[in-house]
């Protein structure tokens, strides 16, 4: 029976790392035929389409390694039953959930290399590879990261940042801070040319200030500041929130930024979302494996090893859009963010666990 599971194992792995190299190349060959439109015009070159699409592959594999699962597995079990081999295997006495084990042994390292890809290779590389297309869009500031037409705004307690704009290398450009008392009135405001991270003071050093005091009876008073120290919860790391959406952030910048948001009174919902899913996504790549099971035990006049291959490949692209569509209903109503992470994955495993139920009754 061992010898029958290592088979198993060593055939649904071999399958499902070739079918997401195959994969991944292929969204890779789209993702260069879009960058190629941009070469020859602001300096952009092949080589640097080239390496924006290498940068951009870790989150592809990253993305796409619950879909290669699916139809790895579905494609080996799929096989089996044609020759046979499937049915050799029950006759023998390997039952459905020495068959789910054996699938989940195969997952296991497979969602632990996706776990890894997602969190330590995947974000940095995909922030290299914004700050590539953005140094060449924008030669002249290398600006990445603008919210709103009016810039990015930020509060602290009695103080309204408004950045305008922050570079690749996290540069703040066009800084305003308008600071309030505690019955809400306008005290003064600080306008800064630009503004970098210390770490050694933990804070913003802002460059070049103008400084008006909005005293009583509306006086005001206009000064100049060669510096200012701005002491605040904002990190550079929240700013990759505009180079990369908040699903493809790590798990520790996440968690900071729930934290800097909830200091400041902001809307935290995506970001947890985000992280719910970040943390249980590893799983989805054992119920995408198993999901092929009850798929694959179909008779041959129920369908070809093709029309079963098709339903997996719908069933991974339905699966897909599912989690992106509970991620966006939870940020829109408010839902609990672990609802929104976990009900694609409780419905798809509910409709493997019918299947698998129908098949066995049967």
């Amino acid at each position: 029976m061992s010898t029958l599971r290592r088979y198993l194992r060593r055939e649904i792995l071999i399958d499902t790392l070739s079918l997401l190299a195959v994969i991944v190349m292929i969204f890779a060959f789209f993702d260069l035929i879009n960058e190629l439109g941009d070469v020859g015009r602001r300096g952009r070159t092949l080589a640097t389409a080239f390496l924006y699409v290498t940068l951009h592959l870790p989150s592809r594999i990253y993305e796409l390694a619950p879909i290669a699962a699916l139809l790895g597995t579905l494609s080996v079990l799929a096989r089996m039953v044609s020759t046979s081999e499937l049915t050799v295997m029950r006759v023998s006495g390997m039952s459905l959930a020495q068959i789910s084990l054996t699938i989940f042994q195969v997952s296991v390292p497979i969602a632990l290399v996706t776990f890894l890809a997602g969190e330590f290779v995947a974000p940095p590389a995909d922030r290299l590879a914004q700050t590539v297309r953005a140094v060449h869009h924008n030669s002249n500031n290398q600006m990445i990261a603008q919210q709103f037409s009016s810039g990015f705004w930020f509060k602290e307690q009695y103080t309204f940042a408004n950045i305008r704009a922050a570079t690749a290398s996290h540069v703040l450009m066009d800084v305003r801070l308008y600071e309030f008392d505690d019955a809400m009135r306008l005290q003064r405001i600080r306008s800064a040319e630009r503004g970098t991270f210390s770490e050694t003071d933990n804070a913003w050093l802002l460059d070049n200030i103008e400084v008006t005091e909005i005293g009583s009876g509306h006086h005001t008073h206009v000064h100049t500041e060669p510096f200012y120290t701005w002491q605040t919860v904002l990190r550079p790391s929240i700013l990759t929130v505009f180079q990369i959406p908040p699903e493809k952030l790590e798990i520790k910048t996440l968690y900071d930024n729930i934290r800097i948001l909830e200091k400041s009174a902001q809307p935290t919902s995506r970001f947890e979302i985000a992280l719910w899913i970040k943390l249980v996504y590893p799983v989805s790549v054992f119920v995408m494996m198993l999901l092929a099971l009850p798929f694959s035990q179909f008779q041959r006049r129920q369908g070809s090893a093709f029309s079963r291959l098709l339903i997996g490949s719908m069933l991974g692209i339905t699966f897909y859009f599912l989690g992106q569509l509970f991620s966006y209903l939870g940020v829109l109503n408010d839902w609990p963010p672990l609802t929104s992470a976990l009900v694609p994955l409780i419905v798809f495993l509910g409709i493997t666990f019918a299947l698998l139920w129908r098949q066995e009754r049967r």
